[in-house]
């Protein structure tokens, strides 16, 4: 089953939850903040999920784990179930547009924690209001749902692990390629990218509405970039946001993909971790 789900089938799609994550980062202001957006309207019955508070723990002492670190199973699960999701339902996750990173991320930990029906709106608000569906302004208070959080649902690297991947299989950087390239750094302190990393901005994973390629498109996508049958794969990005969505287009393709989490901003709190340009 495709890990995307169109507007309408959506629209006609009875009983899921539907998490509404728009999300932008707070270090590179570029519009309203997601509960601004959700309120302003959203697809009638959804949510709104905080990537900030539901999605992300606190990072370690001195930056450990990125700027987006992996809840633990308690925390996450009383998120979701404080959001309405139950494991017996399906749930639909979605963001504004572009790349649907943020939504991305969301599909990614539930189906980590074990979700076994998580699907992610292709093309985001934009799609759905593209077509014509109607959104509401008013807010649900969801009754809690009853989603156990059981860790090891998707494949996770550590940061020695990605390095090893990058010199042994394929890992994907999913920044842009001025950040991988090192030329400009507007987030982390230390430009670059882990040395053998491939770079695959995720930009390039959809057309220009923000829908994803078709997955024959992205296959041929990823096998140029050395993602072949018996090769294994990852990605990482800034903090472990875009580089779901990188997973997700690898899903869509149908190639089983690792994430790692902490990502850059993870990878540059150890000094001693090298570091490449160009």
């Amino acid at each position: 089953m495709s890990p995307l789900i169109t507007p309408a089938e959506l629209a006609g799609l009875a009983g899921a939850s539907v998490l509404d994550v728009r999300w932008k980062l707070v270090v590179l202001p570029t519009g309203p903040a997601g509960i601004d957006s959700y309120r302003e309207g959203h697809i009638p019955g959804a949510v709104f999920c905080d990537l900030e508070t539901d999605l992300t723990a606190h990072a370690g002492p001195g930056g450990e784990g990125g700027r987006h670190p992996l809840p633990s199973a308690g925390a996450f699960q009383e998120a979701m179930r404080r959001l309405g999701v139950s494991g017996s339902r399906t749930v639909v996750v979605y963001d504004g547009a572009d790349s649907t990173a943020a939504a991305a991320r969301a599909w990614w930990l539930l189906c980590y924690f074990g979700h076994p029906d998580v699907r992610v709106l292709d093309g985001g608000l934009r799609a759905w209001v593209s077509e014509g569906l109607p959104v509401s302004t008013e807010e649900r208070d969801p009754e809690p749902g009853d989603f156990e959080a059981r860790p090891g649902g998707m494949p996770l690297l550590d940061a020695a692990r990605a390095g090893e991947l990058a010199a042994d299989g394929v890992l994907l950087d999913a920044r842009a390629a001025e950040r991988y390239r090192g030329e400009v750094e507007p987030i982390d302190p230390v430009a670059g990218h882990i040395p053998g990393a491939v770079s695959a901005p995720t930009g390039e994973n959809v057309d220009p509405s923000g829908r994803f390629h078709q997955p024959d498109f992205l296959r041929e996508r990823f096998n140029t970039l050395g993602v072949v049958p018996g090769v294994e794969a990852g990605a990482y990005c800034g903090s472990g946001v875009t580089a779901a969505h990188e997973v997700l287009a690898l899903e869509v393709a149908g190639i089983p993909a690792a994430l790692y989490v902490g990502s850059w901003s993870d990878w540059v709190t150890d000094p001693s971790r090298p570091v490449a340009t160009g």
